[in-house]
């Protein structure tokens, strides 16, 4: 049950679940090598194929759909902190 004193711990989320994330940068290789690490940091099991990218228009940005396993909301919590605390990271969904 969640803790109704503290909101923060609340989610919609069952887990442990598959979860996609979102994330956009600049298109470059080491956006994308960026984007990997950070993921394959907090889930090891993740693996390349989980990786779906999409250019933009005129191509100077790149779209990427990551879907992962966790098994908890603090594990997802720490992947998203690492993520917009990258330089090479716009945004992360």
């Amino acid at each position: 049950m969640a803790d109704n004193k503290n909101p923060s711990n609340e989610t919609l989320l069952t887990f442990p679940c598959d979860f996609t994330i979102k994330v956009f940068g600049m298109a470059s290789d080491e956006f994308e090598a960026a984007v990997f690490s950070i993921v394959h940091k907090h889930a090891s099991n993740f693996s390349d194929r989980a990786i779906q990218s999409r250019p933009s228009g005129k191509g100077k940005y790149t779209a990427l759909s990551i879907t992962i396993h966790v098994e908890s909301k603090e594990q997802l919590d720490r992947i998203y902190m690492d993520l917009t605390a990258n330089p090479l990271i716009l945004m992360a969904l």
